[in-house]
């Protein structure tokens, strides 16, 4: 495992961040493809064995289920220390007024119940799901701040935005002396990508690491196309994601590449990605061990100037989605 700089900061995380979304109870929430405890359990563990050391999930997932299961491994596998251990806010956690959203009330709130279940003092990058029309980007921005200074949080990071938000919260940090964001967690793979236009540029320019999710397109690039499987068939929010007609030329290329050079086609779609300099760490799901195996061979793919040609010649703008 390599281990790198989060953007411009001085935290070091693994190159392979583990997706903590694939696990959860799945009568719990929105994700019944997701792997109860029981099953999670040795996939978790062989990751820390592997020298990930970066973990991310979120309050949503699996209804809070994600983040027990992730704060009981870490206690028994590893040490607190020695892993980053990054959450999310803003999906809404119960129904009524102040369910969910960016308010100073949700995101101080949600931080005590996400350590609660998570067993821990504090979390590494807190960051902001979405971003929420409905509040004051500065009333987000200094609760966040003040999430900082009380010791709950090390860094803040964000995930999918327009880039004017992004630079605009940038910005607003900036000139109030609040904390700003170290990290982008967007949108981000072979079939789709858009952020190379705006999002991308603006990061690498402010020294914000980029933790690209989905970075196999939800298994799209790692199967035939016609091919389904127990999670496509119910994830609703990802079957939104790619059904461009596009896509499958590029799906095809992946298989050319992984044939010749003997690998699965994950870790070719995951070498081009952790190949873009401005991208710190691909968020991988997993749900079989061979999945995980994947990702940490592919630190060690380099794929030459020609095969990722290939790769992306076939590309045409898709609509921005996942926001």
């Amino acid at each position: 495992m390599e281990y790198v700089r989060l953007g411009a900061t001085g935290l070091e995380v693994s190159r392979i961040c583990l997706g903590m979304m694939s696990f959860g109870e799945p009568d719990r929430g929105m994700t019944p493809w997701s792997l109860p405890e029981d099953e999670a359990r040795p996939l978790i563990r062989k990751a820390l064995e592997a020298g990930v050391t970066f973990l991310d999930t979120a309050n949503v997932y699996s209804a809070g289920s994600s983040e027990e299961i992730t704060g009981r491994a870490i206690r028994e596998f590893t040490t607190r220390d020695d892993v980053v251990l990054a959450t999310k806010v803003h999906g809404r956690m119960r129904p009524g007024p102040n369910g969910g959203g960016l308010s100073r009330v949700a995101v101080l709130r949600e931080l005590e119940a996400s350590l609660r279940r998570l067993q821990v003092d504090h979390v590494d990058l807190y960051q902001i799901h979405r971003w929420d029309p409905a509040t004051p980007i500065e009333e987000t921005l200094e609760a966040l701040d003040s999430a900082v200074r009380s010791g709950k949080v090390r860094y803040l990071g964000a995930s999918s935005m327009w880039a004017w938000q992004f630079a605009k919260a940038l910005h607003l940090a900036g000139e109030r002396g609040w904390h700003r964001f170290v990290s982008m967690q967007d949108h981000y793979n072979l079939l789709n990508r858009e952020e190379e236009r705006e999002m991308l540029p603006l990061c690498a320019d402010q020294g914000i690491g980029v933790i690209p999710w989905s970075p196999l397109a939800r298994g799209r690039l790692t199967r035939d196309w016609d091919e389904t499987t127990h999670r496509s068939e119910n994830d609703a929010f990802g079957g939104r994601l790619y059904d461009e007609a596009s896509d499958r030329a590029i799906v095809e290329r992946v298989t050319e590449v992984a044939r010749e050079r003997g690998v699965p086609r994950a870790r070719v779609a995951l070498a081009w990605l952790l190949a873009k300099p401005v991208v710190t760490a691909p968020i991988v799901g997993v749900t079989r061990a061979a999945h995980l195996d994947d990702a940490v061979a592919a630190v060690d793919l380099r794929l030459t100037d020609e095969e990722v040609t290939r790769l992306e010649e076939p590309y045409r703008p898709h609509a921005v989605v996942g926001f």
